[in-house]
């Protein structure tokens, strides 16, 4: 079941079983302190995190703010130069493995800044153009959905349904196709934000389509070779599976690793493929912010799309781009995204003014009756930004 909830400026997406994005009101990113090794987390309390202290460390910052039983990876930068990279917690309980920079987690909706990239990747090669309607790559459209366009996917536009099933169901991509082009529609195209998991996966059909290579395939061709990302993927870096985060739920029960669910031979079935799931490090997760510092993967004018504030989020301050949430600071544009699922949660941060990224995961985000890290959210990350900007001071 799906439920949209406001809760304390959140805007929250949850189904039954997984990935689907969280868009949070964060503020903006406010400086950083010395690199240093991660420790592990004290008995933080539930309340809001409070303010950083004079001369504090990110890792003194973590060590005092985050609850104990947490688990997961922070990393934080300004431009190309690493600020701090640690795990707290643990990756794995049960083997007593801590969770470390190396660590490979599951980034959720995060994902869905690789698909968007993916396709102005192919605007940029001209194999097509975020104007095309979707039966260019999707073939007979029903009336009603004729007009959506891949732009209005990209940006949460085109009516479509926010999920159409349990993220591991077997679902093959041909009938993802056929449940999406079958289903009501919220809106008409172009006149809404709906936020649409599904909307994504078709955009992963299009990766396919346009490019004549399967979805991973071509990311990890085309986006990820290029900036350097060799742990980031749904099938192809073959990892270590004692790298891979066990994740944990509200009880603390073990709920395995994302691909000990149902997924097909390359990956996610296609109610979660493309819209979320893909497998990362927080090593990557900078490689990758460097990446769309220049023009490694995507030229300029590419990701001035990227980044334009397309569409206005309601109940949020911020408007969505393409794959990223975009806020107007007076300190400059912020642009971020989440992603989170009944045991999980992730950020990640940028600033483009001043190039300072915060990006953090736990495998074990909720405690029943002890703390949620989803309300520690926005001032957590905050807290990291302000020291990262505080070090050149």
């Amino acid at each position: 079941m799906l439920e949209v909830i406001g809760h304390m400026g959140l805007l929250r997406c949850r189904r039954s079983r997984a990935a689907v994005t969280t868009l949070a009101a964060l503020v903006m990113l406010g400086a950083c302190a010395e690199e240093g090794d991660a420790r592990r987390p004290g008995a933080g309390s539930a309340a809001a995190v409070p303010k950083v202290r004079g001369g504090e460390s990110v890792a003194g910052f973590l060590h005092r703010v985050l609850p104990a039983g947490a688990g997961g990876t922070v990393i934080a930068a300004r431009g190309d130069e690493l600020a701090y990279c640690g795990g707290f917690g643990a990756a794995d309980r049960s083997l007593g493995t801590p969770a470390s920079c190396r660590t490979v987690y599951d980034v959720m909706s995060i994902t869905k800044q690789f698909t968007a990239a993916a396709i102005l990747k192919l605007e940029v090669m001209g194999r097509l153009r975020v104007s095309d309607p979707i039966s260019r790559f999707l073939g007979p459209v029903p009336k009603g959905k004729r007009d959506i366009t891949i732009d209005q996917l990209l940006t949460h536009t085109s009516g479509l349904v926010e999920a159409l099933g349990d993220d591991y169901e077997p679902v093959s991509r041909a009938e993802l196709v056929r449940q999406a082009l079958a289903s009501k529609p919220r809106s008409a195209p172009g006149e809404e934000f709906h936020y649409s998991n599904t909307g994504y996966s078709l955009l992963a059909v299009i990766v396919e389509e346009a490019s004549g290579e399967g979805y991973e395939r071509f990311l990890a061709r085309h986006l990820f070779a290029p900036a350097g990302m060799e742990r980031t993927g749904y099938v192809l870096p073959r990892w270590p599976r004692n790298l891979v985060a066990v994740e944990y739920d509200s009880k603390g029960r073990s709920q395995g690793r994302p691909f000990d669910h149902p997924w097909a031979a390359d990956g996610p079935y296609w109610h979660l493929r493309g819209n979320g799931g893909m497998l990362s490090t927080a090593e990557d997760m900078f490689r990758w912010h460097q990446a769309l510092s220049d023009d490694e993967v995507l030229p300029e004018r590419a990701r001035r799309k990227l980044f334009a504030p397309h569409i206005r989020i309601p109940e949020l301050d911020d408007s969505y781009g393409y794959g990223w949430v975009i806020r107007e600071t007076p300190d400059g544009r912020t642009v971020w995204h989440n992603g989170g699922n009944d045991w999980s949660l992730a950020y990640l941060t940028r600033s483009l003014r001043d190039g300072v990224l915060v990006f953090w995961v736990s495998n074990h985000a909720y405690q029943d009756g002890k703390w949620n890290l989803e309300d520690q959210a926005e001032e957590l990350t905050q807290g990291i930004a302000d020291l990262v900007r505080a070090e050149d001071h």
